[in-house]
């Protein structure tokens, strides 16, 4: 009898066991693996679907045959808009409106849980390849606040072939690292990831990969492959070097999906492709890199959007964005209003996790399942010059002044004014009222280190 009573309890044990095993594999599978792919730098008008004279079939593809996000926001700089990815805020709240640069010791807050830490929680794996630009000490990196593995260049900008940054510091790393080696950055951080892939990471775990590729960003040091294409229809020298850029980071960009594919995980990888911010008109280097480097006088393209990088006109802040997922997201335009501290809280509900306490972005997920559900909030941007707020169809920009004078508002119908052209400040004082006491409600949240004193009235 005791003996049957023993089988019995194993038995039990067994299906029990088993039971939970086949649950967690069941998750594992229904769950997606995440590629999230950031450019750097590149504009609306740099990439092939915005009609750019720009070859970029790979992030066409993912355009054609995934949503195109035609409001998606971000920072007006580097640093900011990858705090809002990883801590699903805007960055103002923890003091960082600008990029991170030189010898500064800013960096993410240990308080606060971040994006890969959450999805470490739900078993996934995470691998950051590329930029990091959060932390310029090694013991700040990405190891630090949640991935597993990582490799790439800590700084904002590097030379792409001595992966150091323009006073000279070193930068180029694996983990917890600093290493040296030969090699293009585009083709480096694509070889790394495709590594990991296919032969580094846990095979029984999802997984979260942030390709964060340098790319086009200056210096621009491309091989003349990537110039020929461009030597007919692009007569100036420096945009003709940043298209090449584009199109060396985009052809590597497709030696990743193809990888996806020959894997078996293309069904089952849920990707999001974005810009970090708009593009930079020009560059005007003095003594960066000790004078290595010839001036671009042409960049990026916005087109037709205003302004450039570090304002917060929305040639700055609003991006080429895709999300693509095979046979669960059909092919649409999406015009919703998005920001970058959403992808956070959407990622997390998409798999049934809990969204940490200082998240404020939202799952905006049913806005993008179906364009037709307009996303419920306002979405509050602040840069190192202006900072403004989007409560649509209106967006109130307020312009801080060096000499302290009394700031200075604009006000625009995005819907009725995409390019910025007519500022209506004055025309309705009801509006005007609203949307100042929108963007001070949001402004007093900011980490005051920023800037202590509020801008004059």
């Amino acid at each position: 009898m005791q003996r049957l009573i023993f089988y019995i309890i194993v038995l039990l044990g067994f299906i029990i066991f088993s039971c939970k095993q086949n649950i967690e594999e069941k998750n594992k599978k229904s769950n997606p693996n995440i590629l999230i792919i950031i450019a750097d730098d590149a504009g609306w008008n740099d990439v092939g679907y915005n009609g750019s004279e720009i070859n970029t079939p790979n992030i066409d593809s993912l355009a054609k045959n995934g949503l195109q996000l035609n409001r998606f926001y971000v920072n007006p700089t580097c640093s900011p808009s990858r705090v809002s990815l990883l801590t699903g805020m805007p960055a103002s709240r923890i003091g960082i409106v600008a990029p991170i640069s030189g010898k500064s010791k800013k960096t993410l807050p240990d308080s606060i849980t971040t994006l890969p830490q959450a999805l470490k929680m739900q078993n996934y794996e995470n691998a950051l390849f590329g930029k990091w630009h959060l932390g310029l000490d090694i013991s700040n990196g990405p190891n630090a606040f949640g991935f597993d593995y990582s490799y790439g260049f800590l700084h904002g900008q590097i030379d792409q072939y001595t992966h150091r940054y323009k006073n000279g510091d070193a930068s180029w790393y694996r983990n917890e690292e600093m290493i040296k080696e030969e090699g293009h950055t585009t083709d480096l951080v694509t070889k790394e990831a495709i590594n990991w892939i296919t032969k580094k990471r846990d095979t029984t775990k999802n997984f979260y990969i942030q390709l964060a590729y340098s790319a086009p960003h200056f210096p621009l040091q491309e091989e003349d492959k990537w110039k020929a294409p461009y030597s007919e229809t692009i007569k100036d020298s420096s945009r003709r070097d940043f298209a090449a850029a584009m199109s060396h980071m985009d052809y590597r960009i497709g030696d990743v999906l193809k990888t996806l594919e020959e894997q078996n995980l293309e069904e089952n990888t849920l990707i999001i492709f974005i810009s970090d911010n708009g593009a930079m008109e020009n560059w005007y280097p003095v003594e960066q890199y000790n004078g290595k480097f010839k001036a671009n006088p042409i960049l990026g393209s916005n087109y037709p959007l205003r302004d450039w990088k570090a304002s917060n006109y929305e040639g700055a802040i609003r991006v080429p964005a895709i999300i693509y997922w095979e046979n669960h997201l059909d092919a649409k335009k999406n015009s919703n209003y998005m920001s970058v501290s959403d992808v956070m809280p959407t990622l997390l509900s998409l798999i049934n996790a809990e969204i940490p306490k200082d998240v404020e972005g939202v799952n905006i997920w049913n806005s993008i399942v179906d364009s037709k559900t307009e996303t419920p909030h306002d979405i509050y941007v602040r840069g190192h010059i202006q900072e403004s707020l989007m409560h649509k169809p209106f967006k109130i920009i307020r312009n801080r002044h060096k000499d302290n004078s009394p700031a200075t508002y604009q006000l625009y119908n995005l819907e009725l004014d995409p390019e910025e052209k007519n500022n209506i400040i004055d025309k309705d004082s009801t509006i005007t009222a609203e949307m100042k006491t929108l963007l001070q409600n949001q402004y007093v949240k900011d980490d005051k280190t920023v800037n202590v004193e509020l801008p004059k009235e």
